[in-house]
């Protein structure tokens, strides 16, 4: 009976145990979820950051025929495609505002990418930076 009386009254105990540990436990996995789209956020940003100067390097490669140059860019773009970041092409496609902007309408196949100004890139097969295009007008 005394022992009856014990586990009726340890038992609200038990629950709100249960039931801290459960909270912890949900609380722990948002804190890890929001950390690594922190992470995400920061490495995003920052490979964004260095678009532009893989683009001045290759107006500098076309420009001057230095092999230093050349193999430093192409350290450069090995290391961005390791984290996820692909160069778009988009010439002879049709033109998607999702991935790039039109900068300019020219003659050409009506509603196809005719050029790039601006690369564009996709981190992970999303939009990292739009392209800068010339479309045709057909």
């Amino acid at each position: 009976m005394v022992n009856f009386m014990v586990k009726k009254n340890r038992q609200p105990q038990d629950d709100q145990l249960k039931r801290a540990l459960a909270d912890y436990q949900n609380l722990t996995k948002r804190v890890e979820a929001e950390r690594l789209e922190f992470v995400k956020y920061v490495l995003e940003q920052f490979l964004a950051k260095l678009l532009p100067v893989v683009d001045a390097l290759e107006a500098a490669s076309t420009h001057l025929k230095d092999q230093g140059l050349g193999l430093a860019l192409q350290q450069l773009k090995t290391v961005l495609a390791e984290e996820g970041v692909k160069e778009m092409s988009l010439i002879n496609q049709p033109f998607d505002p999702k991935t790039a902007e039109c900068v300019e309408i020219i003659p050409g196949k009506k509603d196809q990418v005719v050029s790039v100004t601006q690369k564009g890139y996709l981190l992970n097969d999303k939009v990292l930076r739009p392209a800068r295009v010339k479309v045709g007008k057909g």
